[in-house]
C-alpha cells in the first residue's frame, strides 16, 4: 500500500504543476495580449478602487439586478470559495489515508457545513441548468462550453460526496452526523467491502483532481476568464459619471484618431474583453438589439476579443490554447494558430480588418450610447467608449459617415442647427407668447441687470415647433418664481454632443470652446436647460475643456422651486401619466426622482410606472446622433418604446427631454393612439397646474 500512496503522490505533483504550469503560461498569453493596446496613465485612486471590488465583486451588486440569475451567481460564487477549503481536505485524505485538515473538535461542524455548502452549489447548478436549457432564457447561450461549466462544478460536488462516503467504509468509521449525505452513501455501498471502497474512493479522488485541475486550465481560455479578469477590470473601471476622451489635436505623434486596429484601444479597454462574462445582460438590455438591429453588445466585445487572441497570437509568438489538439477546431480560432508562431508582427497584416471584417459598419451606427449595456454589466464593460472610438476613426481618418449624419453635421458647422436654419433667427421663439418675458445676455447688460441663470435653450427649443412649447412653459415657471435668467440668443451655438456622439471630436471641441468663451464673456456662472443632452455634456464634458458654472436640468430646478414654495401647484390635472426617463439625464447623470417628484406634486395626476423605468428604461432612439439618421432596419425604437408606454393606459407619456418627447409623439403617431394619448414634458404638466390651464 505504502507503494502505492507513493506513485499516487508522485503523480499528484505531476499532474498539479503541469495544470499550474499552463495555467500560469495561459494567464500571461493573455496579458501580452492585453500589452498590445495603448498604455494609459493610472490615477492612483487606489481606496475607491477597492470600495468598487468590494461592492460590486464581492457584494454582488449589479448581477443581483437581476434576482434570480443573480441568486445563482451568489450561491457559486460564495460556494465555490467556501467549498476549496473542502477540497483541500479532500486531497489531504487521498494523500495522507486517514488525515484531514488539523481542526481539533471543530471538523465535525467544519465537515457538516461542507456538506450543505456542496448541496447548496449542486442545487444552483440543477437551477442554473433549468434556466439555460429548460426555461431557454434569450440573453444566455445553450452551447457546449455552457454546459460544460455546469458538468465540471456538478462533478466536482458529487465527486467529493462519493468519496467522503467511500472514506467512511474504507476506514470502518460509524455513520457520522456531521456528514449526512456522505453517511447515506456509505450505507448504500457496504456492499463494496473496504477494498472496494478504496478502490471507489481514489476513482472519486482523481475524477475530483483532474476536473479541478481541468477547469484551473480551461479559466483563461473561456468566458471563466471573467474569475481572473472581472474583478480587475471592475478595479480600473471609471470612477466618475461616463464620458468621453478628449482628443489631443495638438499632438503631433498621432498618425490616426479614433480606433481602426485593435491595438489602438487602451490596455484598460482590452482587460474587458477577457472580463466578458457572456451573460447577455447587455444585450438583452440593448434598445438596438431588442429592435431587430445589427448590434449586439455582447457579440460587439466577444468579436472583439477573439479577434485579440488571434492578432495577440501573431504578434508575440504566443500560442493562445492548451492543450492546442483541444481547441484547435473551435470557432474563429483558425487564424490565430495559423498565425501563431510568426517572426514578426508583418504576419498581423494578414488579419481581417476591425473595421468592417470584425465590426461591420452597421453594428457602428446602430447604438444609440444610452448605456443600458454598460449598466448591466457585472464586470463594468464599457462599451460606448469602444463604439464611439470606432465611430471617430470612420470619421476623422477615414472622413466616413452616415449620409443622414453628414447632412446633420454640415448643418451644424455651417448654421449651429442640425436643420441648417438661420442662426440669425435663434432668438424669435420667444416672440411667439407675449405673457412669457425671455430676456437675453445682451439685453440684461445693457440694462445693468444682472442674472442668476443662462437659459440653455438648445436646438430643439429654438427651432423645433414642439419643443418651443416646452422651452415657453419653462420660461414662464420661471417668471413666475421670480427667477432672474436669460438667453445667449442668436450668440448659443450647439453644444456638440450630437458631432461628438457621432464621432466628430474636432467639430465638438471647436464648439466647447467658442461656447465656454461665450460663457466667460457673459459672467455664466449658473446653466439650466431643458436639454438632457446638453446638459450632460456641459455638466460632465465641458469641465475638460475649462467650464467652471454649475448646471442644472429643468427638472431639478422646478422641483427645487415647488420645495422652496416658489412654484404652487394648486389647480388639478387629471391624467394618467407614464413618466419616460430620458438615459441622458437617468442613466448618465442619476437624476430619477426630481421629475416623479413634479409630477407627484401635481393634483389630479395618477403616475403609472412602465415596467421598464429609471435604471432599466429603454431609450426612445435618438440618443448617438440617430435622432437625425433614418432607421431602416427591424423596428423602429420610439414604437417599440410607445408600445411599452401603452402597456400601463396612460392618458399622458411625459418626459423631460425635447429629443425624447419627439420620439415619443412620432411613437403615438405610427401606433394611431395620437388622440388618446397627449405627449407632454413635466414643465408643460406644471404649467397647466400652476397657472390653471392657461
Amino acid at each position: 500500500m505504502n507503494g502505492l500512496l507513493l506513485i499516487n503522490f508522485v503523480a499528484f505533483l505531476f499532474v498539479t504543476a503541469y495544470a499550474v504550469y499552463l495555467f500560469i503560461y495561459l494567464v500571461q498569453t493573455r496579458i501580452a495580449y492585453i500589452k498590445l493596446g495603448k498604455k494609459v496613465e493610472f490615477d492612483q485612486k487606489v481606496k475607491e478602487r477597492l470600495e468598487k471590488i468590494w461592492v460590486n465583486v464581492f457584494g454582488q451588486k449589479k448581477l443581483l439586478k437581476d434576482k434570480k440569475s443573480g441568486i445563482i451567481h451568489v450561491m457559486f460564487f460564495y460556494g465555490f470559495i467556501l467549498v476549496q477549503f473542502g477540497a483541500i481536505d479532500f486531497i489531504i485524505k487521498g494523500l495522507v489515508p486517514g488525515a484531514h485538515l488539523p481542526l481539533g473538535p471543530l471538523y465535525p461542524a467544519f465537515t457538516f457545513f461542507q456538506e450543505i455548502v456542496t448541496l447548496i452549489i449542486l442545487f444552483a447548478v440543477f437551477w442554473a441548468f433549468y434556466r439555460r436549457y429548460i426555461e431557454k432564457l434569450v440573453r444566455l447561450k445553450r452551447d457546449f462550453k455552457a454546459g460544460l461549466v455546469l458538468i465540471f462544478i456538478g462533478g466536482l460536488m458529487l465527486s467529493v460526496l462519493f468519496g467522503n462516503g467511500m472514506s467512511i467504509i474504507w476506514h470502518g468509521e460509524d455513520m457520522k452526523w456531521s456528514e449526512p449525505v456522505a453517511s447515506a452513501i456509505a450505507a448504500a455501498f457496504q456492499w463494496t467491502g473496504q477494498t472496494g471502497a478504496a478502490f471507489l474512493f481514489y476513482v472519486s479522488w482523481w475524477v475530483h483532481l483532474l476536473i479541478l485541475l481541468t477547469f484551473l486550465v480551461y479559466v483563461p481560455q473561456s468566458k471563466h476568464a471573467h474569475l481572473i479578469a472581472g474583478p480587475v477590470n471592475v478595479f480600473f473601471s471609471r470612477l466618475s459619471r461616463p464620458k468621453l476622451e478628449k482628443i489631443d489635436f495638438e499632438d503631433e505623434t498621432q498618425e490616426s484618431f479614433g480606433v481602426g486596429k485593435i491595438e489602438d484601444f487602451k490596455q484598460t479597454q482590452l482587460i474587458d474583453l477577457y472580463a466578458c462574462v457572456e451573460c447577455g445582460r447587455c444585450t438583452n438590455m440593448c434598445p438596438a438589439t431588442g429592435t431587430g438591429k445589427m448590434l449586439s453588445p455582447m457579440d460587439l466585445i466577444l468579436k472583439l476579443r477573439d479577434h485579440l487572441t488571434e492578432k495577440g497570437a501573431a504578434v508575440t509568438s504566443r500560442a493562445p490554447w492548451v492543450p492546442t489538439f483541444l481547441f484547435k477546431n473551435t470557432k474563429g480560432n483558425q487564424l490565430a494558430f495559423a498565425a501563431q508562431g510568426a517572426q514578426e508582427q508583418a504576419a498581423a497584416l494578414e488579419m481581417p480588418n476591425l473595421i468592417g471584417d470584425v465590426i461591420t459598419e452597421e453594428e457602428i451606427w446602430a447604438c444609440t450610447t444610452c448605456r443600458n449595456c454598460e449598466d448591466q454589466c457585472p464586470v463594468m464593460n464599457e462599451h460606448v467608449d469602444k463604439i464611439i472610438d470606432l465611430r471617430r476613426y470612420l470619421v476623422l481618418t477615414e472622413g466616413r459617415m452616415n449620409p443622414d449624419a453628414q447632412r446633420a453635421m454640415t448643418n451644424i458647422e455651417r448654421q449651429g442647427n442640425p436643420w441648417g436654419l438661420n442662426r440669425k433667427e435663434k432668438e424669435n421663439w420667444r416672440e411667439l407668447r407675449e405673457d412669457v418675458h425671455i430676456p437675453t445676455v445682451k439685453e440684461m447688460q445693457k440694462a445693468g441687470e444682472e442674472f442668476e441663470y443662462l437659459f440653455w435653450v438648445g436646438s430643439m427649443g429654438a427651432f423645433d415647433n414642439r419643443s418651443q412649447k416646452i422651452a415657453l412653459a419653462f420660461a414662464r415657471l420661471l417668471n413666475e418664481a421670480g427667477v432672474k435668467f436669460a438667453i445667449l440668443g442668436n450668440k448659443e451655438k450647439n453644444s456638440g454632443d450630437t458631432p461628438r456622439r457621432l464621432g466628430n471630436e474636432f467639430l465638438f471641441q471647436e464648439l466647447a470652446a467658442n461656447n465656454i468663451a461665450e460663457f466667460e464673456k457673459a459672467g455664466v456662472k449658473k446653466i439650466v436647460t431643458i436639454d438632457p443632452h446638453a446638459y450632460n455634456t456641459f455638466k460632465n464634458e465641458y469641465p475638460d475643456f475649462g467650464l467652471e458654472a454649475e448646471v442644472y436640468h429643468h427638472t431639478e430646478l422646478l422641483a427645487k422651486l415647488i420645495e422652496e414654495g416658489r412654484l404652487v401647484p394648486k389647480y388639478e390635472v387629471n391624467e394618467t401619466v407614464t413618466f419616460h426617463d430620458s438615459c441622458y439625464l437617468g442613466r448618465y447623470n442619476d437624476v430619477y426622482e426630481q421629475p416623479r417628484k413634479i409630477l407627484r406634486s401635481i393634483p389630479g395626476v395618477k403616475l403609472v410606472e412602465m415596467e421598464r423605468n429609471r435604471e432599466t428604461g429603454m431609450c426612445c432612439g435618438a440618443g448617438g446622433g440617430l435622432m437625425w439618421m433614418e432607421e431602416t432596419t427591424g423596428t423602429r425604437i420610439n414604437v417599440a418604446r410607445t408600445e411599452q408606454a401603452l402597456e400601463v393606459n396612460p392618458t399622458v407619456i411625459s418626459s423631460g427631454c425635447p429629443y425624447c418627447l419627439t420620439m415619443l409623439t412620432d411613437g403615438t403617431k405610427a401606433k394611431e393612439v395620437e388622440d388618446q394619448v397627449a405627449t407632454y414634458d413635466v414643465a408643460e404638466l406644471l404649467e397647466k397646474s400652476v397657472f390653471a390651464h392657461k
